[in-house]
């Protein structure tokens, strides 16, 4: 893997279920939502509502599982959720999910159907290598309130996304910074794909292999590389 990915010993001992699985992906051509990707995510909110069959998503297993990490490391999940709950309550309220860009609507089409974490990041705006750590609570977290650029620090022991200028990921995968998301312009991406036991990796292998089916789709020439889980 050109981009160093690496969960610490602490996150390690803190929950020994998790597993994630990489997707790198060069030569991409991202644009605004258009009827495609509006078409994947609300095929995404039907087989996530057949998947749930009349449950909340926090009744899922794989969600109760996440919501036990949160917990451990002082976070409140019914306030905090992970990212793929929250975006599935989203997905099966009447507003629907929101439209983002081509590249988002993706991997939150596959987050909602396979209801897992999945988190993008533009390769070409991160400093170095990225680490899943506890926090110091030193650590800058760059994030836009009201139009106006600020900057903020975890909680001491939160979990966190981190390279070598900071913060990327807030909470394990509740909020992404503005530094390194995925934009219009970008062409180079790392996507992440996170589970947490009962879910395999296995299930994350089969939905990452989907997303890359779906980048390849996208962006014509792109090269797509599938890790395998870790």
């Amino acid at each position: 893997m050109a981009l160093s990915l690496t969960v610490s010993d602490e996150v390690r001992a803190l929950a020994p279920g998790f597993v994630h699985v990489a997707v790198e992906a060069h030569g991409l051509v991202n644009g605004p939502s258009n009827d495609d990707s509006s078409a994947l995510l609300e095929d995404a909110a039907r087989r996530l509502a057949a998947r749930l069959d009349g449950r909340a998503p926090h009744e899922d297993t794989h969600m109760a599982a996440w919501r036990e990490a949160y917990t451990a490391f002082g976070a409140k999940p019914s306030r905090t959720r992970n990212s793929a709950e929250a975006l599935a309550r989203r997905a099966l309220a009447d507003g629907g999910l929101p439209r983002i860009n081509a590249l988002v609507d993706l991997y939150n089409a596959i987050s909602v159907a396979h209801l897992i974490p999945v988190g993008g990041e533009d390769t070409d705006r991160i400093a170095g290598g990225m680490r899943l750590v506890r926090a110091t609570g030193e650590e800058p977290f760059v994030t836009v309130a009201g139009g106006e650029e600020g900057v903020e620090h975890p909680d001491a022991g939160e979990v966190v996304w981190c390279d070598e200028e900071g913060v990327t990921c807030r909470r394990w995968n509740w909020r992404q910074g503005v530094r390194t998301r995925l934009t219009e312009d970008t062409v180079n991406a790392l996507f992440l794909l996170e589970g947490m036991a009962p879910a395999t990796g296995g299930e994350l292998a089969a939905a990452a292999a989907e997303l890359a089916e779906g980048l390849e789709k996208l962006s014509p020439g792109a090269r797509v590389t599938v890790h395998a889980p870790r």
